[in-house]
């Protein structure tokens, strides 16, 4: 089964008894994401799926007999943890009786007290990520930042031949809403003659999508290309901070450490690669003269259906505007398939040298940006490193993130004769740097 199959559960005129669901910006039913989330503090976590307003208590569900019965066990886990890993058929087959029971009007009043406002819903990380690696696929991106670098020749040689990426931290990604501490660390400023130890002061969000591994691959076994779909479980937003003057200071000579490490913010519903059947796309033709991907990356149904039809935004309020009742300022707006290789060439190229993927892991695409200012994924290319800062409507400037910055990012899936769905919101307010010396006594 391809993720781009498309069935009833697609189907437009397909109407849900739970109020708010048609026509609503990120949960229709044609959607059904899944999270984990629980109703206060402390209080012990089940897996949900996402609903207009509502979260569905799939373990409610489940116990109720209402699921696939092989699946009864999985829905009623605290995590997704084996729900991630299951195959694409048994995931079709649960989100069918998922849409199934939330079009019956005959059992509205048996799965209502399985809904919970999602006001009510404490989100949590779908499942304990094992492993997370940031890939650097937006080739807008790449050349915004490289000519800042290197004006004559942007790209790294290796760029149009592989994937490039990274192996970052995951212990520090959080679902959207929990604040980011600005990072401590050591930045060379531009008149010194050292490095000091201070705070950032060159903060700034990278505009992503993440990538959730569901079946894994044995270590020492390659994932073929035209198997990589079968290993997806699910996307959602991605911001990877980034601390810009404790980045080029750090980075070389061998990349990404404390100026990434510190946090990353993560939309925390999984929408699975069914629900974007409808929004799969040809891959955008590589340039003229643009290299060929090497016969391990390469797959006619890729190319043909490799890209997602997303539209992403990013927005953002100061304490000042929040203050005088303003609308967040947008940043930037653009689509996903800016970007030079596709989620099945990441997967692939990550397994081809027989690294093992688990289920739960989570891959970054990397900064997904545009050539024109109007979809440029960071602060670095909007301000151009710094040079140009953005003026906001309360008459503020921005080259970088100031404390009290609030960063949204959301995005929408649409395709012609389809109804639209989203990813919710992945959002995170910057807070003070922690004033807490590091001593260096034994």
């Amino acid at each position: 089964m391809n993720w781009w199959t498309i069935d009833e559960t697609h189907d437009p005129a397909r109407k849900s008894w739970v109020e708010g669901a048609k026509g609503h910006r990120d949960f229709p039913v044609q959607n059904l994401p899944f999270g984990v989330f629980s109703l206060a503090e402390g209080a012990p976590t089940r897996i949900g799926v996402a609903i207009a307003d509502h979260v569905l208590d799939l373990g409610a569900l489940a116990t109720a007999g209402l699921v696939p019965a092989h699946l009864s066990d999985i829905c009623r886990d605290a995590t997704m943890a084996r729900l991630m890993g299951l195959s694409p058929q048994d995931r079709s087959a649960l989100r069918r009786s998922l849409s199934d029971v939330l079009c019956d009007e005959a059992r509205r009043s048996e799965i209502t007290p399985m809904l919970h406002p999602a006001q009510d819903c404490m989100l949590h990380l779908p499942t304990r990520i094992g492993d997370y690696t940031d890939f650097y696929v937006g080739i807008h991106h790449a050349n915004n930042i490289g000519r800042q670098f290197r004006p004559d020749n942007p790209l790294l040689p290796n760029y149009k031949h592989v994937p490039i990426g990274y192996h970052g931290r995951s212990s520090s990604i959080r679902p959207s809403g929990v604040p980011v501490v600005r990072p401590t660390g050591q930045r060379k400023p531009p008149e010194a003659d050292a490095p000091i130890f201070a705070p950032t002061a060159r903060l700034d969000y990278e505009l992503e999508m993440g990538v959730w591994i569901g079946r894994g691959n044995d270590l020492g076994m390659p994932v073929p290309i035209s198997d990589a779909a079968q290993h997806i479980a699910g996307f959602c937003l991605l911001n990877d901070w980034s601390a810009r003057d404790l980045q080029a200071w750090e980075y070389q000579p061998l990349g990404p450490f404390l100026a990434k490490n510190f946090h990353s913010t993560i939309s925390p519903w999984v929408v699975t690669p069914e629900a974007l059947a409808p929004f799969r796309m040809a891959q955008p033709l590589r340039p003229e003269g643009d290299p060929q991907p090497l016969p391990y990356l390469l797959d006619a149904d890729d190319q043909a259906h490799g890209a997602l039809g997303v539209m992403l935004q990013v927005h953002l309020t100061t304490q000042a505007m929040r203050d005088a009742g303003l609308e967040p300022h947008r940043l930037s707006h653009g689509p996903a398939s800016n970007m030079y290789w596709t989620v099945n060439q990441m997967v692939a190229h990550h397994a081809s040298n027989g690294c093992n993927l688990t289920p739960g892991d989570l891959l970054g695409t990397g900064t997904i940006s545009a050539p024109d200012r109007e979809g440029f994924g960071s602060l670095m290319e909007i301000s151009q490193g710094g040079k140009m800062p953005l003026t906001l409507p309360t008459g503020e400037t921005r080259s970088f993130l100031e404390d009290g910055d609030e960063i949204s990012i959301t995005a929408t899936a649409s395709a012609q004769g389809y109804v639209s769905i989203g990813f919710g919101e992945c959002r995170a307010r910057i807070g003070q740097a922690i004033d807490k010396a590091i001593s260096s006594a034994p």
